[in-house]
């Protein structure tokens, strides 16, 4: 299995590694360890590079295959060897955006579950900018205006970001841990990442966060629609950090 590095440091850019493995017909490699986030919860995955020695294999797509990262090397670049040492190097300006990112979704589905109780039905993202789907009858104006006003108050607040792995059954006594109005988490897992913004949200996540929500800048809601009776779709950016 590849050892998830991104897990327990969202800031890790660099690391060193070993390739384990190589698939030719994807044009990608396996690696021991990696930080790369594979993508998933509506968070992209990563790009960077691998080097050996003089070589660079730029990465240009991650997945997860398993219980391992797959590393997709661009096509006019060769495939490190099985058993090459690896120094490999995230696009950090691009996940750095990223974090910033999932952790503003994360205010404002807080927010949002704190005040109308709503859940999630879907969402996606990409750097400074994302939408996410809510359980709501009718969204108007002033509601937009009220939730975009208590995200920005809430990231003001310099509130820590804390993530912790804790055993399946500790972490399901959790009260509303899944925010999602479908439990995505897989049946046969046994621990369970879980990610808190202290003092206002707490739930179940894979994805790669800032340390406190005074990184992420602000929020500004720039468009909703209706996708259903129960669905509305509120649309996001994230500005520059102060």
């Amino acid at each position: 299995m590849t050892q998830l590095l991104y897990q327990t440091d969202s800031y890790l850019q660099s690391f060193t590694a070993s390739v384990t493995a190589m698939d030719e017909e994807q044009h990608a490699v396996l690696l021991d360890r990696s930080a790369f986030y594979p993508g998933g919860g509506g968070q992209p995955c990563d790009y960077g590079s691998l080097a050996s020695g003089a070589a660079v294999f730029p990465v240009v797509k991650c997945k997860k295959a398993g219980d391992q990262v797959l590393h997709f090397i661009d096509a006019a670049a060769p495939l490190p060897p099985v058993g090459a040492a690896i120094q490999a190097q995230i696009d950090w300006p691009r996940r750095y955006q990223l974090m910033r990112t999932h952790t503003a979704m994360h205010v404002l589905c807080g927010v949002i579950f704190r005040d109308y109780g709503a859940s999630v039905t879907g969402g996606d993202m990409d750097p400074l900018a994302g939408r996410m789907d809510f359980e709501f009858e009718t969204m108007h104006k002033d509601l937009v205006e009220k939730i975009e006003q208590a995200s920005n108050q809430e990231i003001a607040a310099a509130r820590p970001v804390r993530v912790q792995i804790l055993p399946r059954q500790t972490a399901f006594e959790i009260p509303d841990l899944i925010r999602t109005k479908i439990n995505l988490l897989p049946p046969g897992i046994s621990e369970v990442r879980v990610v808190e913004i202290v003092g206002l949200d707490l739930q179940a996540d894979g994805g790669t966060h800032v340390n406190n929500t005074s990184e992420v800048g602000a929020i500004r809601v720039v468009d909703y629609k209706s996708k259903g009776k129960i669905n509305k779709r509120i649309y996001v950016e994230v500005s520059a950090r102060v």
